[in-house]
């Protein structure tokens, strides 16, 4: 008794439509949350760049207990913080008000 195995080619045009589907509608339902998850970590980002900034005030304060009034420009010039990062404060338009960082 001889017993003869069947060569399978490869997949079916319904296996290949069938697989193609399933990753189909998988991006369908990922793609939505990665735009929500990027505007999250934006807001974060800010959240954190308004800390530093705030800690980066309290700094200059206690260093220059004359200063009444502490702008974005005392920052930069006397080293609290990059050009890069007051660059990204305008970005994110954080301004500094009695001496606290808003945005």
């Amino acid at each position: 008794m001889i017993k003869f195995k069947k060569k399978r080619q490869g997949f079916t045009l319904i296996e290949a439509a069938i697989v193609l589907f399933i990753i189909s509608l998988l991006m369908l339902l990922i793609l939505p949350n990665l735009g929500s998850q990027r505007q999250k970590a934006v807001e974060t980002h800010a959240t954190a760049m308004v800390s530093t900034v705030q800690t980066q005030i309290d700094l200059y304060a206690n260093e220059h207990p004359e200063s009444r009034s502490i702008t974005m420009n005392n920052l930069v010039a006397d080293g609290y913080l990059t050009a890069k990062q007051a660059q990204k404060v305008k970005e994110l338009n954080i301004t500094v008000e009695h001496n606290e960082a808003r945005k």
